[in-house]
């Protein structure tokens, strides 16, 4: 894999925008690029204390505008007064449960932010890549797996179907604009920083950590591709640098994966074993619109862009687990065992 962040030049000086960069994603993205030497700016619209960005004091090294994506006139004043040259879009609602509560919301941050921040980019000539950030959701259910990036975007779900559309936005684009844009279609990220105890990953090492049995939402059989978030970080430069020199990647989606198929109870049982907890898991069995087996093939990111995943499951959740102790205050060699 081609180095990035602080292994090599290009990232330094370099003007980059950040959009959601208070969220998992973006907190580890932009520590790379503060890594790279590059001067950041992040469009932020809610002050979030517990990110992982404000609680690495990492926000005091960039450039902070203040707002929402669904204002054009703010991102293209950004884009023009700090000469951004190269935008990450993350900024979306990222929650499934939320996006089935609260569609028209959903709607509007991942669909209408996303052409919000095309147009701006569209009307800023130094903006000479953007990187826009898609889901595996996107793809809905398909009949055969692993999905590729070949295959139509049919989400019926609110969320998915934001992503979908955000997706279509970005090609169109780049088709019709011959904007510099390629869009990203990553698994389930997880790792240090996502405090969203509802999901698995951080939900089931918080619970071991209590003693307290983990829950499981679903019927715990739902398949899923989960995709270290430093890895993901580092696909994200990747694909940056070279939508900047290579025309032929306007328009293209790449899928990043470590081509893992994972119930959700393998990966809680993992984690258990890794914790060496004898806590079992509460199955709730109360998942409701969702796709149940999903994972990606990578290999247009292993082809095109010479990209290697550099965690393993197995890496990723030692490096997870070791972070959410530490931020929970609790011994690395602590063990809970408990009845259930």
């Amino acid at each position: 894999m081609e180095s990035v962040g602080g292994m090599n030049s290009f990232w330094r000086d370099r003007s980059v925008l950040v959009t959601g960069g208070t969220g998992l994603l973006g907190s580890w993205l932009v520590k790379q690029l503060i890594e790279g030497g590059s001067n950041v700016v992040c469009l932020v619209r809610d002050w979030v204390p517990q990110s992982e960005l404000v609680r690495t004091h990492h926000i005091e090294q960039v450039t902070t505008v203040r707002g929402d994506v669904v204002d054009r006139q703010l991102i293209e004043r950004t884009l023009g007064e700090y000469e951004v040259d190269t935008v990450f879009h993350l900024a979306a609602q990222t929650i499934v449960g939320i996006a089935n509560r609260n569609p028209v919301s959903t709607f509007s941050t991942n669909i209408q932010g996303t052409w919000n921040l095309l147009e701006a980019c569209r009307r800023s000539p130094k903006v000479s890549s953007i990187v826009v950030a898609s889901s595996d959701k996107a793809y809905g259910d398909q009949e055969h797996l692993p999905y590729t990036e070949t295959m139509p975007l049919q989400g019926r779900h609110p969320y998915d179907v934001s992503k979908s559309c955000a997706d279509l936005i970005a090609q169109t684009y780049a088709a019709s604009y011959d904007l510099p844009v390629a869009i990203t279609r990553c698994g389930n990220f997880y790792g240090g920083g996502d405090l969203n105890w509802n999901r698995v990953v951080p939900g089931t090492i918080r619970s071991v950590i209590r003693g307290e049995r983990p829950v499981v939402r679903s019927d715990g059989n739902f398949i899923r591709d989960y995709f270290y978030i430093e890895d993901g970080a580092a696909a994200y430069m990747l694909l940056g640098e070279r939508l900047a020199s290579d025309p032929a990647l306007r328009g293209q989606a790449f899928n990043f994966s470590n081509e893992n198929q994972v119930t959700v109870l393998e990966l809680v049982d993992e984690i258990l074993r890794k914790m060496k907890s004898s806590l079992r898991p509460e199955v709730l069995n109360q998942a409701n619109n969702e796709i149940r087996h999903q994972f990606l093939s990578a290999e247009r990111a292993r082809t095109v862009l010479n990209w290697r995943p550099q965690f393993t499951l197995e890496s990723g959740l030692d490096h997870t687990i070791a972070w959410y102790r530490e931020y929970l205050g609790a011994p690395a060699a602590m063990a809970h065992t408990g009845r259930g």
